[in-house]
């Protein structure tokens, strides 16, 4: 357990020489969900009995911000993303209360990229026409599927009408949006796989992120596996996703992720590129910039104990400074995903370290055809794209 600590510890001298600080972007934890999805191990809590405590919840996210605010002081934030749970349960006026203060404190750019998660079962007509009044610019809806029974398979709240029906609301109300979809599910063929996908790209969405089902630890699907199908299925499902989503105009960006031109989602990339962002709420997880150091935050996981602990000033559980060692594979792990890699500069600039520290690493993925560099830039090859963990293992620390 660690105390906030004195703004003078960050500024101490260190053993990084950070030239530039990257950009910086928040993330808000809103916690709850109508019901816990099997597959699910973010920190999301069913509501039970009575409503949320969305005042005193917010009350506690501005307290947690203004106890955070010497940590990025002077800093412009250029992208907010309201994760969960499912953000979309708070009502659009708490939404707008929440943005309202975030203004009142942070610098925002301009253009500032404000993207609220939503799941097709908390919409009625016009509640996403009303989050877009309150200030958000691009919504990521939570559709997973278009088929009734990998929906019920999957434990989601909503079925397929109410999926496109929301779909269709997003597209009315916002210049930009993304959906979730997941593939390799129980029972799923290629033909059924493809239907999901026709439906997804009719509807022309200007960004998609796809994920394959995973059975993580401490699920529902962990204690109980549901079938899953092989290897070779799921990769033969992934080409097609990628050639369906090109003839629809668009590209594959990052691993999971595929956007029409000037859709890309700006939050994400700035992780992927190892970017600063301050993550607020229960369970949020931040990484912080400093002239010599570059610091991760842990705030308390349990919503009730988390708003108790904000609201006293100590909502974060958990603080390290990740070591020299550790910058090389943590910097790649994020860039690897990314269709174009990224450039050598970026690597010293974000990391204070020199390419050096990456050559052992490169050598090694060069010669086994997993990525291709030249003098300015690095990025995988389409090998490296398909056996990215592979590609990523390679710069972890003996």
């Amino acid at each position: 357990m660690s105390e906030q600590k004195d703004i003078q510890h960050y500024m101490r001298d260190g053993t990084l020489r950070l030239a530039a600080l990257p950009p910086l972007s928040l993330y808000v934890h809103l916690p709850w969900c109508l019901k816990k999805c099997p597959y699910c191990d973010f920190n999301s809590h069913e509501v039970t009995s009575g409503a949320m405590p969305e005042q005193r919840y917010i009350d506690a996210l501005v307290a947690d911000l203004e106890a955070s605010l010497p940590l990025i002081w002077g800093r412009t934030v250029h992208s907010i993303f309201i994760g969960g749970g499912t953000p979309s349960l708070f009502s659009p006026a708490a939404i707008d209360r929440l943005l309202g203060d975030i203004r009142a404190r942070l610098r925002l750019e301009a253009d500032c990229e404000i993207t609220l998660e939503a799941n097709p079962g908390t919409f009625e007509k016009d509640r996403f026409k009303a989050f877009r009044g309150a200030g958000v610019t691009r919504l990521s809806v939570g559709v997973q599927s278009f088929d009734d029974q990998h929906l019920k398979a999957l434990g989601r709240v909503h079925d397929r009408a109410q999926a496109i029906a929301a779909v269709e609301e997003a597209a009315t109300s916002f210049d930009t949006f993304n959906l979730d979809i997941m593939y390799a599910l129980p029972g799923q063929t290629l033909a059924g796989l493809e239907k999901d996908m026709r439906q997804a790209l009719d509807l022309q969405p200007p960004h998609i992120s796809i994920y394959h089902l995973t059975i993580e630890p401490n699920t529902y699907f962990a204690k109980f596996p549901p079938v899953i199908p092989e290897e070779d299925l799921a990769y033969a499902m992934l080409d097609r996703i990628t050639e369906m989503t090109g003839q629809a105009g668009m590209g594959r960006y990052e691993v999971s992720a595929y956007a029409k031109p000037g859709h890309r989602c700006f939050h994400n990339l700035n992780y992927w590129q190892f970017g600063d962002y301050l993550g607020i709420g229960a369970g949020a997880h931040s990484k912080l910039s400093f002239a010599h150091r570059v610091v991760r935050q842990v705030r308390w996981r349990d919503p009730k104990l988390y708003m108790d602990k904000a609201l006293a000033g100590a909502a974060v559980t958990q603080e390290t400074e990740v070591s020299r060692a550790d910058l090389p594979f943590e910097f790649m792990l994020n860039a690897l995903r990314l269709r174009d890699g990224f450039k050598l500069q970026d690597f010293s600039e974000k990391t204070g370290l020199p390419i050096t520290a990456l050559q052992p690493g490169l050598d090694k993925a060069e010669r086994q055809g997993l990525l291709e560099r030249d003098l300015v830039s690095v990025k995988p090859t389409e090998r490296g794209f398909d056996f990215l963990n592979d590609l990523q293992a390679l710069f972890l620390t003996d």
